[in-house]
This record gives C-alpha cells, structure tokens and sequence, in this order.
C-alpha cells in the first residue's frame, strides 16, 4: 500500500506540469483507470519511468500555444502568487444566451448583457507627450476594479431573501446606465453587463499611464468590473468576500490572456479617478486601500506615483490626502517628489510647473473629445 500511495502522488505529480487543465484532467483519469499491479520487477519499471518523466519535465521546452505575447506555464500558478506574468491560454469553452463557459472554469452570466457602442479612443504617447500625435485604438488597454457603493444587507443566511433582491436591482441598475462590463455579486457569481468589444460607463473622468501610454478617461479604454461591495474608508479588511476575489481571479485571467492586459494595466477606481473642475485626483475613492492585487494574479499598483499627478499636474484630494492609513499615500507623495525634482530642473517654481501640466491635460482632453469618447461620460 505504501508503494501505491507513492506511485499516486508521482501520478499527481507529474499531471501538474500540463499547462492545460483538459489535457491534465483526461492525463488523472487515465492514469487512475489502470490498476497498479507489483509483481516481480515492476516496481523497478514503475520508478525508471517516474523518473525518465521528471527529467524530461525539467528539461522540456516552454511552447507557444496561443498568441504570440500567451506562453504556457511550466506549472500551475497558485492562487495567492505573487507572479504578475501574463496567464496562459484561456478559451471559450461553452456559449449561449444564458453563460458563457471558459476553459479556467469562469462562467459569465449573460441575463443582463447590453450592448453600447464599438471601443474607440485615442491613446497618447508618453514619451514625446508635446510632440508625438495621438494613436486611435480599438483594442482594451486595462481593467479598472470598482466597488458598486449600493446598499449592503449582512451577508448571512437569513438574509438571503434581501440579498437576491438586492443583486437582482443592482444588476437592472447597472444594466440601464451600462455602468460596467462585469458585475460579480456577493455569492460570486459573474455578469456579464456590457458587452466586451462595447464601451461602458464606468471610469468616468479618469487617467493612468503606463510605460508607453497615456490614457485618458478611461470608458473607452479599460474594461470595467465592479465587486457587489461598497467601500469602508475607516475599516481596515476586504469589502468584497472570499467567494468574489476567486471570482475576480479567473475573470481577471481571462481577460488578461484574451486581450493581452498586462498587470500594470490592472488598477483600483481611486487610482485613475479624477476631477476635471478642480483638478484634484481621487474625485471616486472605490478601492482607495486593499484592493486584493496579489489574489488576483497582479502586481501591487498602489505603490505607482499617480500619473494624473506626475503628468497632468494634478493634487491629491483632501479625502486621499488626509488618510494617513490609505494604501495609496506612497504613490502620492512619490508623485508629488517627483513632480518637484522635475520643477527644479527646468528651475521653475512648483506651481507653474503644475500650470504649464494642467495646460497638457486640457490639450488632451480636448483631443479626446473630438473623437467623441466623451459622449457617454456621465459622472
């Protein structure tokens, strides 16, 4: 019985160096089907071959299965990595009007599935931001992760008639305003909203930056996925609960293999919001702290200086400014250090630097605006 036991565990073993879940399932099974018998010098055989398999495994090539920028992984990733490369190929499995099926096992409800109108924006380059013309995209550059801010019943079983009912108005709500692509309510389950190749109203007046890119007012842009939730500023945990992270998780890796998302792109509302008429980032505060980077297969964001602040010389909301204990603190002050030693070595003082910023940001506002990406803006 020990020696079957082992044998077991090296069967499980090696299913784990599949990279495709399907291939790995039917390996298990058959392997499980064939009885182990050890008579003479089977044992011998049995473990000549374990080992052949290792060596092979650790020395076997990593293959391209799926687009060019998609490598599959040498091993399964958990789930709490803290690896922010991009995931392997995820495929669409099963499709009708009622779910969507994929190969990771994220099922997207299509009840409240709406449509908008096609993707289409102009990106800016960042480096060369005077100089270099606007590029029209049509592809998701992003996700931006918000929390609905609706009405939150205790997530308890004699509630479950009030949390239905709640869900079920969130989902018509959002389905008239077309506020997100994905809305993951409080039992963990997907919907999908607006349809992926449409745009949704969900950032609003918004920027972020990546190392090429500029983005601005981000509907266009970024995919949108709300967590059934509403933000607690002056309490420390996850608004959201186990059941949605998980979901978000394979949602995000979707996403990320279908569309090439790198995870710099992954980011929190409070992020990227901001207020053009006063000119202050941090207009929303949804995910201002503990948006779960790392449960979600994504590098931790909240460090990045702000770049409403370093590009567009915005300043920090009085709510982002004065909490001491918000996640994002580093990256306003790196931003504002930043924004400094770039005024002093153009010898300007700080404000007119932000001036001359602020002027940028309303240049490419306009240049956005006359794409009419600003039509479905409504916050």
């Amino acid at each position: 019985m020990q020696v079957r036991y082992i044998a077991l565990r090296l069967v499980e073993w090696r299913a784990a160096w599949f990279s495709d879940p399907v291939e790995r399932l039917r390996f298990l099974r058959h392997k499980r089907r064939v009885p182990i018998r050890w008579t003479g010098r089977a044992p011998v055989i049995f473990f000549a071959v374990a080992l052949a398999s290792v060596s092979v495994a650790l020395v076997r090539p990593v293959w391209r299965t799926g687009p060019a920028s998609t490598m599959s992984q040498p091993t399964p990733r958990p789930l709490t990595s803290t690896a922010a490369s991009q995931p392997g190929r995820i495929w669409l499995v099963e499709s009708n009007d009622h779910f969507d099926l994929y190969s990771n096992g994220l099922r997207v409800e299509n009840r409240f599935a709406v449509a908008t109108k096609g993707r289409a924006y102009l990106v800016l380059p960042r480096k060369g931001l005077d100089s270099q013309p606007a590029r029209l995209r049509f592809d998701p550059a992003g996700i931006v992760f918000h929390t609905t801010e609706s009405h939150i019943a205790p997530f308890e079983e004699a509630q479950n008639s009030t949390l239905r009912r709640a869900g079920e108005g969130l989902l018509e709500f959002v389905n008239r305003n077309r506020s997100y692509h994905f809305v993951i309510d409080r039992f963990g389950r997907v919907f999908r909203i607006v349809q992926e190749s449409d745009y949704a109203n969900h950032a609003g007046h918004s920027v972020w930056a990546d190392d090429a890119w500029v983005y601005v007012n981000l509907n266009q842009s970024f995919f949108g996925v709300a967590f059934e939730a509403k933000s607690r500023p002056d309490e420390i945990g996850l608004p959201a609960n186990a059941a949605q992270i998980h979901a978000a998780r394979t949602l995000t890796d979707m996403l990320r293999s279908r569309y090439n998302i790198p995870a710099g792109n992954c980011v929190a509302h409070a992020q990227v919001s901001v207020n053009p008429d006063n000119l202050r980032a941090g207009y929303h505060t949804d995910w201002a702290g503990y948006l779960p980077f790392r449960e979600l297969g994504l590098c931790n964001n909240y460090p990045r200086p702000l770049p409403s602040i370093l590009l567009f010389g915005f300043s920090a909301d009085s709510l982002l400014a004065d909490d001491s204990n918000s996640n994002l603190r580093p990256a306003l002050e790196a931003a504002e250090s930043e924004l400094r030693q770039q005024a002093a070595a153009r010898q300007m003082p700080l404000d007119q630097y932000r001036e001359i910023l602020q002027r940028k940001y309303r240049e490419a506002t306009r240049a956005v605006r006359s794409t009419g990406a600003l039509e479905e803006i409504n916050e």
